[in-house]
């Protein structure tokens, strides 16, 4: 019987994780030590390029009939709006910002791993685990006290920011912590005039306000407080700062969560030791500006998860799995710096600079090629990989996406259950010779290229491997064997 996979953490990213392994038909076992799922809505935001790879896995359906569709960013002081951002222009089929509760987020992954044989044992923690060259012997404790020994194949961790893996691994987790702490609480307003599908930014002199709808009339606010006292805030508290942040004429009720937090910005070097991996929270936190933290993780695993079950397979080089920390370790940095920079920019309090800001927001947002270039960054779809050991080839010339870009937005994203790359060429003796040679890796049906003077080699995450032009094959075919075990590479004829 084959070893399992170990997933640690049965939040956004370990279902995931376990989920895609599932889809994959990689044998997984996911554990958490809570009892339940979150109660909490916490993360809140699902930008699009999590949108498409949650329609690739097969239950994009379900988040898109539970969450909130939110459509723009505006931008204000008082009741005055200096600049909005619309979702539209985003080039994908998901030109939006779903906005769902964690807490549901967790319940819609549990059903979809459920859906694929998979059940998160609850009540379960990770007490020790050793890394061997056959596989990572973890030991777990239940519930009940008793102890069990996991034989994994590999192990996973994905339990959060106080990572157990992460610290077992002796993996420092370098960054700084913000002085400054955040309120925020998930009220009932009434009186507030911003569309409800629309999130609002409110600049102050004393800070900034942001108020984000969750459901019809409930609404998450966050607020920059200063210092973070032992207490909790109060719903009057909130109701203050709404006051003189705001638009004015809103009144809070019925507050579901009041809680405050400080911002840590920090991640791993590298997100793997021999056959352990991290993901998520566990390799990197970030600022909550731009809502990019659970949408970075989901991501994560995303890319990880094809990569492990093309190896466990025994289709593709364990090699294939170095990509892993190589492509994501980037973008979590980029991503890093990019929210601490926009937590900076919330956070001026020089009274010239704060209308700077605004003076400059007011004139740069009026330009739609500033609005795409944001929204680009925000919905991950500008996310790519240009420095992966994966790219070959080069798409100069050709019209189409580049080795390491995500590739065609706008074509419908079918579900597959074999983590298989794709070929996009023109038809002919060639090109079906390639795909007889690679079976293990190559999906059997050709896709008509964006252009017919090349051709795309394509991975199962959706973002291009290798191009090259018509006809010249040497970049897909040194792609192609630089990830194919050498037991599945069928001689050459």
């Amino acid at each position: 019987m084959p070893k399992p996979v170990l997933v640690v953490g049965a939040g956004p990213v370990g279902l995931t994780m376990a989920a895609e392994l599932a889809r994959y038909h990689v044998p997984v076992r996911i554990i958490d030590q809570s009892q339940g799922r979150t109660d909490k809505s916490r993360a809140l935001a699902v930008w699009p390029r999590t949108l498409e790879c949650l329609a690739a896995s097969g239950c994009l359906d379900a988040f898109l009939a539970t969450g909130l569709r939110a459509d723009a960013i505006g931008i204000h002081t008082g009741s005055r709006r200096i600049g909005r951002i619309a979702f539209d222009q985003i080039a994908s089929p998901f030109n939006l910002l779903l906005v769902i509760p964690q807490s549901e987020t967790e319940r819609l992954l549990e059903t979809h791993l459920a859906s694929l044989g998979g059940k998160v044992e609850r009540s379960t923690e990770l007490t020790a685990f050793t890394d061997t060259p056959e596989g990572v012997i973890c030991r777990v404790r239940h519930a009940s006290g008793e102890n069990e020994e996991i034989d994994a194949s590999w192990l996973i961790g994905c339990d959060g920011a106080h990572s157990f893996v992460r610290r077992t691994l002796g993996m420092a987790f370098e960054g700084d912590t913000l002085s400054t702490g955040f309120l925020i609480a998930d009220v009932h307003l009434t009186g507030f005039a911003i569309p409800p599908n629309e999130l609002a930014i409110f600049w102050h002199p004393d800070g900034a306000l942001m108020v984000f709808p969750i459901s019809p009339g409930r609404y998450r606010i966050i607020a920059d407080i200063g210092t973070i006292s032992g207490q909790p805030p109060n719903l009057g508290q909130v109701q203050s700062i709404m006051d003189r942040r705001g638009p004015g004429g809103v009144t809070l009720s019925d507050p579901a969560w009041l809680s405050h937090f400080g911002v840590n910005e920090r991640t791993v070097r590298d997100y793997r030791a021999d056959r352990v991996f991290l993901a998520g929270d566990a390799a990197h936190i970030h600022s909550p500006a731009g809502g990019q933290g659970m949408n970075t993780g989901m991501q994560d695993a995303f890319n990880l998860a094809w990569k492990l079950a093309l190896v466990e397979q025994g289709k593709a080089n364990p090699a294939l799995l170095d990509s892993y920390s190589r492509e994501r370790s980037p973008v979590a940095r980029q991503i890093l710096a990019e929210s601490g920079r926009l937590t900076r920019l919330v956070l001026l309090r020089n009274p010239l600079a704060q209308r700077l800001r605004g003076f400059l927001a007011h004139r740069m947002l009026g330009f739609p090629e500033v609005q795409r270039a944001i929204v680009n960054r925000l919905s991950g779809i500008a996310i790519a990989y240009p420095d992966s050991p994966l790219n070959a080839g080069s798409a100069q010339g050709l019209r189409g996406p580049s080795p390491g870009q995500r590739f065609m937005p706008d074509l419908p994203i079918a579900v597959r259950d074999a983590a298989r790359f794709t070929l996009w060429a023109t038809d002919d003796t060639e090109a079906r010779t390639l795909i007889g040679r690679y079976p293990s890796l190559l999906d059997p049906h050709l896709r008509a290229p964006p252009d017919g003077k090349g051709s795309w080699l394509v991975r199962p995450d959706g973002y291009v491997a290798a191009t090259s032009r018509a006809g010249k094959w040497s970049p897909i075919e040194a792609a192609l064997s630089k990830i194919v075990a050498k037991t599945a590479h069928p001689p050459k004829t």
